[in-house]
């Protein structure tokens, strides 16, 4: 399944919800890919009927995680995401937040990682605003980029 840019998203969607599928959307940086991402998607995927991954591109990576990030580019991360059991749309997105994204595509539900709580999700009233939910999805925050990255730079 190759990436898709947003106006090739969006049709895509258009013929899912014609045909009545559910869309559920998650969001991240997926810099190095880990267990923790895998069993964040999966829990993703099983919310909906289609599931989207919107990848941070490489410039909002390196804002949100500083310097030496992104290890990998974005279209590399983007196509090992899209490789995922249960990923049916992976879409790179630029900007601060997935926002603008989510008003855009109007998810059925937002997912997101047992990092944050409903509660804490930054975008979750844009969600409600538009009658959608928001999940929280994955296994404990067990798993980081950074501590994987630290963990190779000791060896």
């Amino acid at each position: 399944m190759p990436v898709l840019t947003r106006p090739q998203l969006e049709a895509a969607l258009a013929a899912d919800r014609a045909e009545g599928r559910a869309i559920g959307l998650a969001n991240g940086c997926f810099d190095v890919l880990h267990v923790g991402h895998v069993r964040y998607l999966q829990g993703a995927a099983a919310e909906a009927d289609r599931l989207v991954v919107a990848v941070n591109d490489d410039e909002s990576v390196h804002r949100l995680k500083g310097e030496g990030r992104p290890v990998m580019p974005g279209a590399d991360r983007a196509e090992l995401v899209a490789a995922v059991r249960g990923v049916d749309y992976v879409v790179l997105f630029a900007g601060p937040t997935v926002g603008p994204l989510l008003e855009a595509i109007r998810p059925d539900v937002h997912c997101k990682g047992t990092d944050y709580t409903v509660e804490t999700v930054p975008e979750r009233a844009i969600v409600a605003a538009y009658g959608g939910r928001t999940a929280i999805v994955g296994d404990p925050k067990d798993h980081s980029t950074r501590d994987l990255l630290r963990r190779i730079a000791e060896e």
